[in-house]
């Protein structure tokens, strides 16, 4: 791996970057502060001005992911709007792009065992996130009947849900894992047979 050094005094940065570039290659559990200081340029100590340890670095990297992705959500969200159905389908479908643009980002999220409450920073960015998903759940849910309709958190929980399954077992080259069709595929066939149950869309001809 290429050494990445850090430039104009940015070495908070520089590190983040460097362990998202090690979560890539070994995993959120596979290097050390050592190696995050030496492809940044700098030495171990260095690292201590700004992180306490390794997991303090993982969840700076993990709170960058979710500003990333609550921003992607957000930007899908008005982009499906005035439609409340396009609105929702277009953050679920957001979720996919995320985890192929960000792979770092979203293992540090998601697989490094680092608890959302690991910060209030970090759990403000987590939070505003899942908003955006639990708000496009609401204007559609909106549509059904109130006495059938599910909350809102339970609706786009289930959403996120599938779409993370969809994400790991298809769209990350799990080992093993050969996915029957295209991961973008599997995942709008499976939110259209939820939206369906739910009545929200017509049932195919």
């Amino acid at each position: 791996m290429p050494k990445r050094g850090y430039h104009h005094g940015n070495l908070r940065q520089a590190l983040v970057e460097a362990a998202l570039a090690l979560i890539e290659e070994k995993g959120p559990t596979g290097f050390t502060l050592s190696e995050a200081a030496k492809l940044a340029g700098v030495t171990p100590a260095a690292v201590y001005r700004h992180f306490g340890g390794r997991e303090d670095l993982i969840a700076e990297a993990s709170k960058q992911g979710y500003e990333i992705f609550a921003d992607l959500m957000q930007y899908a969200y008005d982009s499906g709007q005035p439609s409340a159905l396009g609105a929702f389908e277009a953050t679920g479908r957001a979720y996919l792009a995320f985890a192929r643009r960000h792979p770092g980002h979203y293992i540090a999220m998601f697989e490094s065992g680092i608890s959302v409450n690991h910060s209030p920073e970090l759990a403000a960015a987590a939070r505003r996130a899942r908003d955006v998903l639990e708000r496009a759940a609401s204007d559609l849910s909106q549509h059904i009947p109130a006495d059938k309709r599910p909350p809102a958190s339970m609706f786009s929980a289930h959403i996120w849900a599938m779409s993370h399954g969809v994400v790991e077992l298809f769209a990350r080259n799990s080992p093993g894992a050969q996915a029957p069709f295209p991961a973008d595929a599997l995942l709008e066939s499976g939110i259209g047979i939820y939206l369906r149950g739910l009545g929200l869309i017509p049932p195919d001809r």
